[in-house]
């Protein structure tokens, strides 16, 4: 079996088993494997190299803002964004089987996990200690913990690591959401006909005065809506400035095509990382 057929069957993730990210590839893909990856780099080389077919990543989360390192990656990847998916992020408090909450005196996790229960943490008078990461947090209180340690993670990493959940949804705002990507080897470009079509992009305006305003021009005269639009250093540079974007529309329509044509005249690079469909919750 060549190494493209093995890998058909797999969808990378950052993260250890337990993650968030897992659970995303869980719920958007159930027919697929989640394949655990220590670095998103690893993620990307995984399907690029076919020993997976799709990769799912964190992009953005609705409290924390952009994830890091994720959009200054994604250009030199060389996948194509075919799917977006928004995950619920439910916190839960877990501990070592038989452990009972007056016994909890120290809570550990991810510092965005942490900070995102904060309320449960104070009204029950417990130590936040920072970890890595929430699915490893939980590993290592299964491994090594004690009965006076808990950890917050997902209602998966109590399942793989046997771990008793002594509170669910413990996060302070019921809205907290991450956005994922689904990405791919091949563009897998949504039909123009088929409903609402997100395009994202990666581009470098040209350096002269005004560039950004007047590329971004071509957005508001063809009445396309630009819905995220960031920027990021390259290269350590001060003066060399990528910006990240999504759009509603397809390249196909005329509105959009035009827009895109506008930016590429005041752009020195653009590049289109993917047009697919939009999530039903946008």
């Amino acid at each position: 079996m060549s190494d493209d057929n093995a890998g058909k069957s797999f969808i990378a993730y950052q993260g250890e088993p337990g993650a968030f990210s897992e659970l995303a590839c869980k719920q958007y893909a159930p027919q697929l494997t989640p394949m655990p990856c220590a670095t998103f780099e690893d993620a990307f080389e995984a399907v690029s190299s076919g020993r997976a077919a799709k990769a799912m990543l964190p992009i953005e989360n609705s409290l924390a803002g952009r994830v890091a390192d994720i959009h200054h990656l994604l250009p030199g990847a060389n996948l194509h964004i075919i799917a977006e998916y928004f995950l619920p992020v439910e916190h839960h408090l877990m501990v070592r089987p038989g452990v009972n909450m007056d016994q909890v005196k120290i809570v550990r996790s991810h510092a965005m996990a942490l900070g995102q229960c904060r309320r449960f943490i104070r009204d029950h008078g417990l130590k936040a200690e920072m970890s890595g990461d929430t699915a490893g947090a939980a590993r290592h209180l299964a491994e090594e913990g004690h009965d006076d340690e808990a950890v917050i993670a997902s209602s998966l990493a109590a399942q793989h690591y046997n771990l008793d959940v002594l509170a669910a949804n413990i996060e302070d705002e019921a809205h907290n959401t991450t956005r994922f990507l689904e990405m791919a080897r091949e563009p897998q470009d949504a039909d123009p006909d088929d409903g609402a079509v997100v395009t994202s992009f990666v581009f470098e305006v040209r350096n002269i005065p005004a560039a950004l305003y007047k590329a971004m021009g071509g957005f508001a005269t063809n009445g396309v809506n630009m819905t995220k639009l960031e920027s990021y250093q390259l290269d350590g540079a001060f003066t060399a400035t990528m910006f990240y974007a999504d759009i509603e529309g397809h390249p196909a329509h005329e509105p959009v095509r035009l827009a895109l044509e506008e930016l590429s005249f005041f752009s020195s690079s653009l590049k289109i990382l993917g047009v697919y469909k939009a999530a039903r919750v946008r």
